[in-house]
């Protein structure tokens, strides 16, 4: 299987992240894409690409112009403001108040974003641009013909909606790659989240439509981020009914059981009868994630890797989330390999 990585991920480096009350060292951080891209080497998964440049456009797909427009200029607008740290959002809308877009930096960094736990520096644009471009070439490779590809994103992006930025996302990766499908005449596309965290950005970005499905297994939103989405009620709406499954899980939940809301999943993509699927991937399931509460085991991950291929569909995975650094690139090559028949 053939990976897209590209070096410009570095580029994303904040310093800080707001947990507890405290800034601490973010969870996630460059050492996660190079010890995937480490693993990737060691077991000669497959040749390992850089992405090609497809502009805006794709984006824009998927996401609005003035939260591009955003991305793109507001780290200049903060220094230039006199800000000395990293962006961090600390005014948001309010119930009752209205949705208008402030002129003042503070405020427009409060319109765009869902949250405090993810800080914006210098070079986050370039890294996010580049992020969506390793989505696009795996989407390319298998739109060319590959069984699969495995699009080595970092910064992730299932959190973003189409104008709000979190959850360590920016551009929704996942949500661009089964737009690209779409855009290329494939009727029907899916997408399976399988990260911790539920996939609110990419649920909201299709959740009135029914060209694409979308299925995510995450941890119980009562105790965990995101919170106000993920819950099994959301359905879709519209012509999106019942285009959209939620699989919440408790704390402590064993592969033996989270593999159930899997074959559901499994289930209802093979009865969507989708053309291509796009697996947004996130290994924080694992036992010792440091901010999750699941319980997978890395011998799992071959084992849902070989439940996907099942599918018998032209797949992208799109690396999400997974903040045990010693253990992401064993566990998400394993999801690869898993998919490609090791055992």
């Amino acid at each position: 299987m053939k990976t897209v990585f590209s070096p410009l991920h570095s580029r994303r480096h904040v310093k800080t992240e707001l947990d507890g009350g405290l800034l601490i060292e973010p969870h996630e951080k460059p050492s996660r894409a190079e010890t995937i891209l480490a693993r990737v080497r060691d077991q000669a998964l497959g040749e390992i690409l850089e992405p090609e440049e497809f502009g805006l456009e794709p984006i824009k797909r998927v996401h609005t112009d003035d939260y591009v427009s955003f991305l793109e200029t507001c780290w200049d607008e903060w220094v230039a403001d006199g800000k000395r740290g990293e962006i961090i959002p600390t005014f948001w809308i309010g119930r009752g108040m209205r949705h208008r877009l402030p002129k003042d930096i503070d405020g427009r960094v409060g319109y765009f974003s869902l949250g405090a736990d993810t800080s914006i520096s210098e070079g986050t644009w370039e890294a996010a641009r580049a992020s969506a471009n390793v989505a696009l070439t795996a989407q390319k490779l298998v739109a060319g013909g590959e069984r699969a590809a495995f699009a080595l994103c970092r910064p992730p992006g299932h959190h973003a909606h189409a104008d709000l930025f979190g959850g360590y996302c920016f551009f929704n990766n996942a949500a661009i790659t089964a737009q690209a499908f779409r855009d290329q005449g494939y009727q029907r596309v899916a997408v399976l989240d399988v990260d911790f965290h539920h996939g609110n950005g990419t649920q909201a970005i299709f959740y009135h439509r029914s060209d694409v499905l979308t299925i995510s297994l995450h941890g119980d939103p009562d105790l965990v981020f995101p919170h106000f989405l993920g819950f099994d009620d959301e359905i879709g709406e519209g012509e999106g009914e019942g285009f959209n499954l939620n699989i919440p899980y408790p704390p402590n939940t064993p592969y033996s059981v989270w593999s159930q809301g899997l074959e559901t999943a499994c289930q209802r993509i093979a009865q969507f009868q989708p053309e291509a699927l796009v697996v947004a991937l996130g290994v924080d399931t694992f036992e010792d994630d440091p901010i999750s509460f699941f319980k997978l085991t890395s011998s799992d991950y071959l084992t849902l890797g070989q439940r996907i291929e099942q599918l018998g569909l032209p797949t992208v995975f799109t690396m999400e989330g997974g903040y045990d650094v010693d253990a992401i690139g064993v566990n998400a090559v394993n999801v690869m390999q898993g998919f490609e028949g090791k055992r």
